[in-house]
């Protein structure tokens, strides 16, 4: 029981009374001690059984799944947080798993790879493809692989996640998750888990067309200060291609029917002079955010070499104490 008693499990829900209080009960049986329920106002028993089985359940103020999640990290006390959804598709057994590298200080955040171990009917075929459209886009955009930036079960450091910014409210929060840890460095390891079928009498709260689409423009929002080349060069090189095409007719209005189009010739230059402009904003802040990040990087490898040096200095006065305590027993 005392290997787990750094970690919170923490659990938010909305409407999970079917499947609320297997979750809790599996993790219990693994040796965790705290469970911490947080709920987004379910309008079933979901809190009550929480409690029955003995989570603590607190009631989030706002709704969402990143408003409980946010809401959780400011209470946990424990350096470990497991982060898994209570809707039992999840295997407490792959807890340990998940858990070890943290322990171990071989990474600060842990991701579950659902599609190391699915199984059949587990997900849908269009949210399996819209998974790995926005895993494309999340290593495309943010040049990182975490292979399942969306699954649910995962396991960080405390401290870790509250240097994050963490703002979205709803399932976009593992996508920022992920686009923080890559913004700041944090070590990051993927391992595999088991994802399982959703209990029969278990509603799902996901929306595959509105919460994709939340999540997409969660990952292209948060380039504007991980991947400045790519938000503003996307943006600037639309510009650009729109104001040759409008060019490009004016041009052939011109010489084919002998037509002018000022106003349009116009728009086109304005268009390609923005485009450029925000080309070249986007190399700037490219730089900008590198020579940010080497900054960070070294006030981080002097602050860790000033306690490594703290530490040498602590033990070196415990063993000069304990020499002058014999010399003078002696």
């Amino acid at each position: 029981m005392g290997e787990w008693s750094d970690v919170c499990v923490l659990v938010p829900t909305y409407n999970e009374a079917a499947a609320i209080g297997d979750v809790v009960d599996g993790f219990r049986e693994q040796g965790f001690e705290h469970v911490l329920v947080m709920d987004g106002g379910s309008s079933d028993r979901t809190r009550e059984i929480a409690r029955e089985h003995g989570a603590e359940v607190r009631q989030q103020t706002g709704s969402g799944k990143g408003q409980a999640v946010r809401e959780a990290i400011a209470l946990i006390k424990q350096p470990y947080v497991l982060l898994v959804d209570g809707d039992a598709t999840y295997r407490p057994e792959d807890a340990p798993a998940i858990l070890d590298p943290l322990l171990d200080g071989d990474a600060e955040h842990v991701i579950g790879n659902r599609f190391a171990d699915m199984e059949p009917g587990a997900m849908s075929r269009l949210n399996r493809v819209g998974n790995r459209l926005i895993n494309s886009a999340f290593r495309f955009v943010h040049g990182r692989d975490f292979a399942d930036i969306l699954s649910g079960y995962r396991a960080f450091t405390t401290e870790s996640v509250r240097r994050f910014a963490l703002t979205a409210d709803g399932f976009g929060i593992e996508t920022e998750m992920a686009v923080e840890c890559v913004k700041h460095g944090v070590p990051t390891e993927v391992v595999p888990i088991t994802y399982q079928s959703r209990p029969d009498a278990a509603d799902t709260n996901l929306n595959p067309f509105r919460d994709g689409a939340v999540i997409l423009l969660t990952l292209y929002r948060m380039a504007k200060t991980n991947n400045p080349l790519f938000y503003f060069g996307s943006i600037g090189s639309l510009s650009v291609l729109a104001g040759i095409v409008l060019g490009a007719y004016v041009a052939v209005e011109w010489f084919t029917r002998n037509i002018s189009h000022e106003v349009i010739a116009i728009l086109a230059t304005l268009a390609i002079i923005f485009g450029v402009q925000l080309l070249i904003f986007g190399v700037l802040s490219d730089m900008i955010v590198t020579l940010h990040r080497e900054q960070l990087h070294f006030i981080e490898r002097v602050a860790s070499e000033g306690r490594h040096t703290a530490i040498e200095g602590d033990d070196a006065g415990d063993g000069n104490a304990g020499q002058n305590g014999t010399s003078e027993r002696s």
